[in-house]
């Protein structure tokens, strides 16, 4: 006796078929499950035997032999229990034998309830890839799956519905497709600011362009309060975007069916302790912090306290927008494109240049401190920006700036303008042009050749500084609304690369 069962597996954030075979023959009474699969898959068998004991069917006394292909690929996880389970049922002529255009996938408890699992969202689209019409998959998982779109997306509850389901007897209802929203809460506003406008005037030049951020400051001077503010004028997410970072989410297990899709861009803050598999992607292949903060935001606060090598680990993602995780159980490419913001302090005691000259820290000391940023990783920080202490009268005031919903329109329009020049491109944004599209979009006239050539003399620019000097100057003309670059525009970009490390100011 045999059967037939279509699946699906997880392969870093992608989707991808599994047949599984079931083959029923004489012998002694023993489960195989072949095609390499891990322990989690093989222990499905016992989950598999209890739960069709429970739910008053018979399991075979026979070799059963069943084969998860591709036989070359690893296969993982817990996904395989529910087809695993209607194989051997199927395969016994105890239930209908699934639709050729059908594909399942879930775990089991041992009395044939089924658990939701990581991964639905790519799954999903995979099955609609491999031109599956219905897909059926833990209750729990189906408001994810349902953004696939162009599926009929089933959920299931318990082994017993879904066989009542397959024999006519009760229908499942599908879930309608879904659409993404854009999120209406801005999270913290930046009406609540006091002072500090030069920062966020920067911060919106950030957001414009997708551009990476240093705030360097004394300790209160609003690093952290602005940083957690960026989130809120930040542009609409796209559907291509939203889906993009929902499936490292899923794949991280941080979706839930409250929250089946992230409709927002990501603000991740990891401590500064966190490790390189941290950021990068654990042991078991797991993405990091990098790749969860992909299309949004990654801030390090109190930037030279992480270990250097934690640091260094952004050169790569910062510039190609992905990491590879390799380890001894494989290796996987997580897409990691995120606006880089950093804060830190002038010096270990956090008050250098202060002027109640508090600091006592030597001139050797501030080096040093400054020095475990290296040179490589500020050369890919656009914009820095510094952060003074704010006067009694600043804090004395009522707040009385620009709110984030303002700010955010302006940055949505210089986003259209990046999104219609660069229709047909693999980017969107000011902050990832290739050198190609700078020639044509980044041309600079008398004036401002002159001015770009005395900043590059004085500031001993590099070629990777001198382009992204030209990139935030693109993103500050779109700000103004203008088709080329002036030299008030190119001036504030030089300024946001003006401030000196390693030295006494």
């Amino acid at each position: 006796m045999y059967a037939r069962i279509r699946s699906l597996g997880i392969k870093g954030i992608g989707g991808y078929e599994v047949e599984l075979e079931v083959s029923i023959s004489n012998g002694l009474p023993r489960l195989d499950i072949v095609g390499l699969p891990d322990a989690a898959v093989k222990e499905a068998g016992d989950r598999v035997r209890a739960a069709v004991k429970q739910n008053g069917y018979d399991f075979p006394v026979s070799r059963i032999t069943v084969n998860l292909a591709p036989a070359d690929t690893k296969k993982a996880g817990t996904v395989y229990d529910l087809p695993v389970l209607l194989g051997i049922l199927a395969a016994s002529r105890q239930i209908p034998t699934p639709r050729e255009d059908d594909m399942f996938f879930g775990e089991l408890s041992l009395t044939g309830q089924l658990r939701p699992v990581p991964g639905a969202l790519p799954m999903a689209l995979a099955a609609k890839k491999a031109g599956a019409r219905r897909l059926f998959l833990p209750a729990m998982n189906a408001p994810e799956a349902a953004y696939a779109q162009g599926l009929e997306v089933y959920p299931v509850e318990n082994v017993r519905q879904l066989h009542e389901h397959l024999s006519g007897q009760t229908q499942i209802k599908p879930l309608a497709p879904r659409d993404i929203l854009p999120t209406a809460d801005l999270g913290p506003d930046f009406r609540e600011v006091k002072g500090q406008e030069n920062v966020k005037r920067a911060l919106e030049v950030a957001a414009a362009g997708g551009h990476n951020v240093l705030m360097v400051g004394p300790p209160g001077a609003g690093k952290s309060m602005l940083a957690k503010r960026l989130p809120g004028i930040l542009p609409d997410m796209s559907r291509a975007e939203a889906l993009g970072t929902t499936a490292i989410w899923s794949v991280a297990g941080l979706t839930s069916q409250a929250e089946p899709v992230v409709s927002h861009r990501p603000f991740r803050a990891p401590n500064q302790t966190a490790s390189r598999q941290a950021l990068g992607g654990g042991a078991d292949l797991k993405p990091g912090e990098m790749s969860l903060a992909h299309n949004g935001v990654l801030f390090l606060d109190e930037l030279p306290e992480f270990h250097r090598d934690v640091i260094e680990l952004l050169r790569q993602p910062l510039e190609e927008g992905e990491i590879t995780v390799s380890r001894a159980s494989g290796s996987v490419t997580y897409p990691s494109r995120f606006m880089l913001v950093c804060a830190m302090n002038p010096c270990r005691c956090g008050w250098y240049g202060h002027p109640s000259g508090r600091c006592r820290c030597s001139a050797k000391s501030v080096q040093a401190y400054q020095a475990k940023v290296s040179g490589p990783l500020l050369d890919r920080i656009d914009i820095t920006v510094e952060v003074p202490a704010l006067e009694f009268e600043e804090l004395e005031a009522r707040p009385d700036g620009e709110s984030s919903a303002a700010i955010r329109e302006r940055v949505n329009a210089a986003r259209e303008i990046q999104r219609r020049r660069f229709a047909g491109e693999s980017f969107e944004e000011n902050a990832r042009m290739t050198p190609g599209a700078m020639e044509q979009f980044c041309a600079l006239d008398e004036a401002g050749s002159g001015l770009m050539r005395s900043a590059f003399d004085s500031l001993g620019l590099t070629a990777r500084s001198y382009d992204r000097i030209l990139r935030v100057a693109r993103t500050i003309a779109d700000l103004d609304g203008s088709e080329s670059i002036q030299p008030q525009h190119l001036a504030e970009a030089i300024q946001y690369r003006t401030f000196q490390f390693g030295a006494a100011r």
